[in-house]
């Protein structure tokens, strides 16, 4: 079947392409959180420490400084939910950048970073929320999820180039 004029991923392989292009995604959208983080509240680890809240509660939000309870935990949380988001991704635009579409792999990666944002505040209960929004204004969140989507358009452009190799 096809989406966007592209043939979807089987979801093994989608699965598979996600570990890199989710992984990318989580690293572009860290570096987003940390630049953010320093300039709204002095702490490159603010916005990464309050993704813990939805174990540690709210008061890793309140946590400034790197911790192994909150920063590696807040981490783990954010490349876990990144490589999922990019399950979607690898499914749907996945094969866009197999032919070199480089426009349409970075407008699916967008796309998804929006879904993933509406489901993130519209339907996600408070206590389950990324959490970063505890920590950061409206238009850094708007940062942080291009960083995100882009970070997964990335991803998938080298995975489209390991594949060729291949």
């Amino acid at each position: 079947m096809k989406l966007f004029g592209y043939r979807r991923k089987p979801w093994r392989q989608a699965a598979r392409d996600a570990l890199t292009s989710g992984s990318l995604g989580a690293v572009t959208s860290t570096v987003a959180l940390a630049a953010a983080g320093y300039k709204e509240t002095g702490s490159v680890v603010a916005p990464t420490n309050a993704i813990s809240h939805w174990y540690w509660g709210d008061r890793a939000a309140k946590h400034d400084e790197a911790s192994l309870q909150y920063t590696v935990f807040g981490y783990a949380t954010h490349h876990v939910a990144s490589i999922f988001w990019a399950t979607f991704y690898e499914r749907w635009f996945g094969n866009a950048k197999d032919r070199g579409d480089v426009v349409p792999a970075v407008a699916g990666g967008l796309a998804v970073s929006a879904l993933a944002c509406f489901v993130d505040y519209e339907l996600t209960p408070r206590r389950l929320q990324p959490g970063y929004e505890m920590r950061l204004s409206r238009p850094a969140l708007g940062v942080v999820y291009a960083a995100f989507g882009i970070g997964l358009a990335v991803g998938g452009i080298v995975n489209a180039a390991t594949r060729s190799r291949a």
